[in-house]
């Protein structure tokens, strides 16, 4: 079982190693990066649920990384832990009010990192209501860049849906529909990093539902992008029978254990409101319009089968 995803910023070969090895055999999937920025690189491209960061790095420090990832949007939540040889009250406080979630020191137990780690994602999750499944902010992180966008223009919050795919998982069990959920966040974070800002937010609130906020001026070509690079790498999800034939057949509801219908492959809704929609009091009006206007756009986009 997956326990998380886990970065490691360290470029001692050995100790990143090791660290590899121990939490990949503790059920972590595990990331290095020998360089910051090569850090912050994987962290637009990926979010893991965890950082394990080293102060002394080649190109720049722990702290200015830390820095980096605690002032963009998409990173300020993900817990960091600091690893480092020194053991000065100074570096600590230091590390600590930049945001770091914990210290620890070198040479270090490796299972009292293992409690460390465990329980930054635990509190992580328990408190910001991470999804599990996409590492997504979800439930009270959403709902506070809701209230922070209400306050302020030129944003637009684009509401995606994955049209069909409850039929999906249906069919092909629960554990696809789950690497469904995790592509589909993937693709999100790539597209919101070539066509968005580095403030942009990408949320899971549940289920097959994602959301988007961007600049206005960005929001169409976001959406496009997503919409069209989703229908096609979506494809690898199916196999190859219900690909060529561009549906899967699934027991009807209605029919009886017998009876099947065409269901089509999957395609994402996605509806775009901003500012200019039309003024908001409350969060909610915010996201009713928005469903609305995905519920409009896959109206729009009829599938034969």
């Amino acid at each position: 079982m997956n326990k998380g995803r886990i970065l490691i910023v360290e470029d001692d070969f050995d100790i990143s190693n090791m660290l590899r090895i121990y939490f990949g055999g503790q059920g972590f999937e595990v990331s290095v990066a020998q360089r910051g920025s090569d850090a912050l690189e994987m962290t637009r491209k990926g979010l893991p649920n965890l950082i394990l960061l080293d102060i002394m790095l080649p190109d720049m420090d722990g702290y200015s990384v830390c820095r980096e990832l605690r002032t963009t949007t998409r990173t300020s939540h993900v817990p960091i832990i600091f690893l480092t040889q020194r053991d000065e009250r100074s570096d600590k406080i230091e590390g600590l009010t930049l945001g770091a979630d914990d210290y620890i020191t070198k040479p270090f137990d490796i299972e009292e990192l293992k409690l460390r780690v465990q329980n930054s994602i635990a509190r992580q999750e328990r408190e910001n209501s991470l999804d599990p499944r996409t590492g997504l902010p979800s439930g009270r992180l959403i709902e506070d860049q809701l209230r922070k966008i209400i306050r302020e223009q030129n944003w637009a919050l684009l509401d995606c849906s994955l049209r069909y795919f409850d039929r999906f998982r249906d069919v092909y069990g629960f554990i696809a529909g789950d690497e469904a959920l995790r592509f589909t966040a993937m693709l999100i974070g790539e597209v919101v990093d070539d066509l968005g800002t580095t403030n942009d937010f990408v949320g899971h609130p549940g289920g097959d539902n994602f959301i988007i906020i961007t600049a206005a001026d960005r929001a169409a070509a976001v959406r496009d992008r997503l919409k069209a690079r989703f229908a096609e790498e979506i494809l690898t999800h199916y196999h190859f029978i219900d690909r060529e034939r561009g549906y899967i057949l699934a027991k009807d509801p209605r029919g009886g254990e017998e009876k099947e219908i065409r269901v089509p492959l999957m395609r994402l809704a996605v509806g775009i409101v901003t500012p200019e929609t039309r003024p908001f009091s409350d969060i909610r009006e915010i996201t009713e319009l928005a469903a609305e206007a995905r519920r409009q756009d896959a109206a729009a986009d009829p599938i034969v089968v």
